[in-house]
């Protein structure tokens, strides 16, 4: 079962003279413990298409199947429960970190597990194992002014984490990192794809941070217009 599914997603600003298309008939697929990168200039689509998927934005038409369920026909259906297909099925990660200031690093995770349920004593020693994991052990206790970029950016993907999500949807994750940073949380991303069977989407504008992805889309003008798969091109 695919982890991602989509079908001719479509989102339409405007009409008439003012009508706008910032994505066309997007259609794939992407399957558990894939990395896939979503590739493109400022205003190709690319973050409509993420946002698509992520239901933060509804679309005009088009199909978004997630996990196996069909979330999403020809727009919302009503009656879903957008908190709790994304607080069940997606983890988001975004350019800038967007720490809570005045929480500690393993407070930051903390609040995503408990914000679904978990207890405090469970949700703190699944924070420190994640973190851990992440190399962050010496930083479980310091604020987020104390952090470098990259440990900001590994506590945020701690957190998108924290609650085992299927799907994990990254918008410009290095964007504010330098490059060697930024490699380095591809490389984690592409780790834990593989290690927790999680599909792993990620918007950028940088060729350089896609080494080793599984594909990658390239999107121009809401559409997608290539895909390169392990090496290999296709128009």
């Amino acid at each position: 079962m695919y982890a991602v599914q989509i079908e001719r997603l479509t989102k339409i600003y405007g009409s008439g003279a003012t009508e706008v298309v910032a994505l066309a008939d997007a259609t794939f697929d992407v399957a558990p413990g894939e990395l896939v990168a979503i590739l493109g200039p400022s205003g190709s689509g690319k973050t409509t298409l993420l946002t698509t998927i992520g239901l933060v934005t509804e679309p005009t038409r088009g199909r978004v199947v997630l996990d196996g369920e069909l979330i999403v026909d020809n727009g919302w259906p009503p009656g879903l429960d957008l908190k709790r297909v994304r607080r069940e099925k997606l983890g988001f990660i975004f350019q800038h970190h967007n720490l809570i200031p005045f929480l500690t690093t393993v407070e930051n995770v903390m609040i995503a597990l408990e914000n679904n349920g978990v207890s405090t004593k469970e949700a703190r020693a699944r924070s420190m194992e994640l973190l851990e994991s992440l190399g962050l052990s010496q930083r479980l206790d310091h604020y987020p002014s104390l952090l470098s970029g990259g440990e900001s950016q590994r506590t945020a993907i701690a957190r998108a984490l924290a609650n085992r999500p299927r799907i994990i949807l990254a918008d410009e994750p290095t964007a504010a990192l330098d490059t060697e940073n930024g490699k380095n949380v591809m490389r984690l991303l592409k780790a834990l794809a593989v290690e927790n069977d999680s599909a792993i989407l990620v918007v950028t504008h940088d060729h350089r941070m896609v080494e080793g992805f599984d594909r990658i889309f390239e999107v121009s003008d809401g559409r997608i217009v290539g895909e390169r798969r392990n090496g290999s091109d296709n128009a």
